[in-house]
């Protein structure tokens, strides 16, 4: 699967600090490579969201919006009822953001864990913002370009007022340290049933690359650790959850009983039936 470069590929002017797309469609994608040249908030009217990032990751319906910093992402659309997926794009610039920064009184608390996604629900105040948008998209020239600007004020202002500066600190982080974003995305994807290319890409490495990094860091194979650390989520769903095999085997990333049953009694020693029972 080719990644999809974004907003570019939407064909809009992306020298703009801020802009606006009307996305629909009556396709599902799973797992699209997309690589955000900018910060983009998703306002989901239709349909069901799945986003991974190197370090966070989450699914949501048309009750949240998300807010998205640039960067590789996973993002699967899911189609509504009515058999689509509708998402108004709002993206920004680090310019942008940087001017908004220097508005307020912002302290960079970059000790906390940043996530490169963050939701937020719909309240009547954002669900009228998203109509003044549609109404802004039917205009054209200096007088769009000057009122997004004012609305992207306006969203942060009132997200910054009722969650705090928190989500900022995720959005201006540069993750230089290229060891530690390796590792951050291995451990915040463990759980996830990526491909090796699908992890590769949301480290920006080739999939040799990425093999022999983790080999580095890990002194095991990507496929040996993974399924180790499957097996171990899939022991404690069975031994302090009480579930059955039939439960979590697809949730740990087996596709069919037998196979995940013959790998956990190579690990344990035991079946997990015999688990239960013993």
């Amino acid at each position: 699967m080719n990644s999809i470069t974004i907003p570019d590929a939407l064909l809009i002017d992306t020298s703009l600090p801020v802009q606006i797309f009307d996305y629909s469609s009556s396709r599902k994608i799973s797992k699209q490579q997309i690589i955000l040249n900018q910060n983009t908030f998703s306002f989901l009217l239709e349909g069901y969201k799945d986003v991974i990032f190197d370090n966070s990751s989450l699914s949501i319906n048309n009750s949240k919006f998300v807010l998205m910093k640039s960067g590789h992402c996973l993002m699967t659309e899911q189609l509504s009822d009515r058999n689509n997926y509708r998402s108004l794009l709002f993206f920004f610039s680090d310019t942008a953001l940087s001017k908004f920064i220097e508005s307020i009184e912002f302290t960079n608390t970059d000790f906390q864990k940043n996530s490169s996604v963050h939701a937020f629900e719909y309240d009547e105040f954002i669900r009228n913002f998203i109509q003044s948008l549609t109404v802004i998209l039917k205009l054209s020239g200096k007088i769009r370009n000057n009122l997004l600007e004012v609305k992207f004020q306006e969203i942060m202002l009132y997200l910054t007022e009722l969650h705090g500066t928190h989500f900022l600190n995720s959005l201006i982080s540069n993750n230089n340290d290229s060891t530690r974003k390796f590792i951050r995305t291995i451990e915040s994807n463990q759980l996830n049933k990526l491909t090796l290319k699908e992890l590769a890409f949301l480290c920006n490495m080739s999939i040799s690359t990425f093999k022999r990094e983790f080999e580095k860091q890990y002194a095991q194979s990507p496929v040996k650790w993974f399924q180790n650390k499957r097996l171990e989520y899939a022991h404690h769903l069975i031994s302090k959850e009480h579930k059955s095999a039939t439960e979590i085997y697809f949730e740990v990333g087996y596709e069919n009983l037998s196979s995940f049953i013959q790998a956990y009694k190579i690990k344990y020693g035991t079946t997990p039936g015999q688990h239960h029972k013993s």
